[in-house]
């Protein structure tokens, strides 16, 4: 796939002059810093030493004095209380944290998670009813809720009190729960907007604590599940987000719990784990619960007192995420047979790809698979119970979400984010749906848009990394959305000897400003001719550190290499 490059905009040269001299850092540091909105010394110290003490106050989030209040008077009248979360990684760590945190004040409380196939995404009537039969009087929605306004009142009419802690967009009306605790409602003044779903959850822990006067310690016990919510949610990583994240792993590095121990030693052992493990490793084998077969079983591991009993629990994940790949890998390839036969299908600025045998927990991955060769807007259904269920995902600057908005009658039900989104519509509106969505996709976007980008941070020699340089470069983890990994761009390489290993990779080697530097791209073994040709090249990379049999060395992650002739740094 061909990438267009683009330099980040011009710094002011006095401020980065300013910062460098404050914090006594290089002027490449300083860019990157201001780049990423840090522009004094008090805003440095809080990026690179967080504190727990920079957490908001709860009780700034609407409502919250409201949910205490409530939460207060069920546990002293030992009212039966549910917490109720969704199946994903955001919802399971949810249930898991707010769960564990109250059960410790009263053993009358349960969780739920609803049934991704019988009950769909969020609150269900199904859930409802359970609630109901089983005497539940306040049921705790965690990373979902805030569009479900019917299903509220519902609730309340069979004397069913709602606290709600979700943090997707709003729609016009509110549900008329006992507390919304969301940032994103217009009246909430909250001043960090982003949380995850167990974010919100922990800021309710957080706030009970505070109200009954207990010890912030056990709170803070379950910040490794809420760095687990916050990197596999892939939400912001930057302000409040950045605390979580940042002492979250050092909890999982120092002290998990033991269901994360458990997992981990599934995954792979190492001294240090970083938000991409979470990411890439321990998050898809706790959503493979909720795609394949029963998301309660993440939240049985994740609860978890016994390590034995945990590590069966981990083998139940790790077998639904074997069988979630099979059918992820089986469906992306059906999905690009149907589009490598259609010359009108690829002629499209968006895909929309339906079939009634695909399986609904792994729709959402697809499409992602799907953007990585096509780069459209995507959605993809599958069939539940006659109707069309979609996941909806889209590329950098498109609102899908208020696409899918736009389509207006056709879609029955949807909620989501910018980038990510759920839908459901009538089969039978599937070609309609189809046209217009392409309609709204071609009206909002151009080639530019389309074409997927390499954004680069700055241009720098080879001379400039050294091991200082990289050791101020990794105090900028955790890394995720607004604070990601800093991406630089070299020009007038000449190679020194690169090769191809594994048949598709390319092991570089290049040679600029006097000084080599070795390198990984992954899956680039399609250049190697080209960069074994003599003619200079430009590269864009991140910057690791290799460790092989004891052996340390600075190496780049090639993200991307091109003739130096082409000077294309802005289109």
């Amino acid at each position: 796939m061909a990438y267009r490059w683009t330099a980040s905009p011009k710094l002011n040269d006095s401020k980065i002059e300013h910062l460098s001299k404050a914090i006594n850092v290089s002027k490449p540091i300083a860019t990157l810093l201001i780049q990423r909105g840090i522009e004094t010394e008090d805003e440095a110290k809080r990026f690179f030493r967080p504190q727990l003490t920079d957490l908001y106050d709860p009780f700034l989030m609407k409502d919250m004095d409201l949910a205490i209040e409530r939460i207060n008077h069920a546990i002293k009248s030992n009212e039966r209380i549910m917490v109720y979360g969704d199946y994903d990684v955001d919802g399971t760590t949810s249930v898991a944290t707010v769960f564990s945190y109250f059960n410790h004040y009263t053993d009358n409380i349960e969780y739920y998670i609803p049934d991704r196939y019988k009950e769909g995404y969020g609150v269900s009537r199904i859930g409802i009813d359970y609630a109901a039969a089983t005497h539940v009087n306040l049921i705790i929605a965690l990373d979902c809720g805030t569009r479900s306004i019917e299903l509220i009142a519902y609730a309340k009419s069979l004397g069913i009190d709602f606290i709600v802690c979700d943090h997707h967009l709003p729609g016009d009306e509110l549900p008329k729960a006992v507390a919304l605790l969301n940032p994103k409602r217009n009246d909430c003044e909250y001043p960090y907007k982003e949380l995850s779903g167990c974010g919100i959850g922990f800021k309710l822990i957080q706030a009970y604590a505070q109200a009954n006067d207990l010890p912030f310690e056990q709170v803070c016990k379950y910040l490794d599940l809420v760095a687990v919510s916050t990197c596999s949610d892939i939400v912001d990583m930057k302000d409040e987000n950045r605390v979580l994240v940042y002492f979250g792993l050092k909890k999982l590095n120092e002290d998990p719990c033991i269901g994360l121990q458990a997992l981990l030693q599934s995954y792979q052992i190492k001294k240090e784990y970083e938000s991409s493990d979470i990411v890439f490793g321990i998050g898809p084998k706790i959503n493979a619960a909720g795609r394949v077969a029963d998301a309660k079983s993440s939240v049985k591991l994740l609860i978890e007192k016994d390590f034995h009993q945990a590590l069966l629990h981990t083998k139940t994940l790790v077998d639904n995420n074997l069988e979630r790949k099979d059918l992820d890998n089986d469906i992306t390839k059906e999905a690009q047979e149907i589009l490598e036969l259609s010359d009108e299908l690829r002629a499209k600025k968006s895909t929309v790809l339906y079939s009634e045998n695909w399986h609904k927990g792994v729709i959402g991955i697809v499409a992602s698979r799907l953007i990585e060769t096509y780069y459209k807007p995507t959605i993809i259904f599958s069939e539940v119970n006659g109707m069309l269920t979609g996941s909806a995902r889209s590329v950098k600057d498109f609102d899908v979400h208020e696409a899918i908005g736009a389509c207006g009658d056709l879609v029955v039900q949807f909620g989501g984010h910018k980038y990510a989104a759920g839908l459901t519509i009538k089969k039978e509106s599937f070609e309609a749906f189809s046209m217009k969505f392409e309609e709204i996709v071609s009206q909002n976007t151009t080639e530019h848009l389309l074409t997927p980008e390499i954004a680069y941070d700055l241009e720098i020699d080879f001379k400039d990394i050294t091991p200082n340089f990289y050791n101020v470069l990794n105090q900028f983890k955790p890394h995720g959305p607004g604070n990601m990994t800093p991406i630089f761009r070299t020009n007038n390489i000449v190679d020194s000897g690169s090769r191809i290993v594994k048949e598709k990779h390319l092991k570089f080697a290049g040679y600029q400003s006097s000084m080599k530097m070795d390198g990984i791209g992954f899956n680039l073994s399609g250049i190697y001719e080209f960069v074994a040709s003599g003619e200079p090249f430009d590269v864009c990379y991140s910057i690791e550190l290799n460790e092989y049999k004891g052996f340390k060395n600075l190496q780049l992650k090639i993200r991307d290499i091109r003739p130096t002739s082409i000077q294309l740094h802005n289109f």
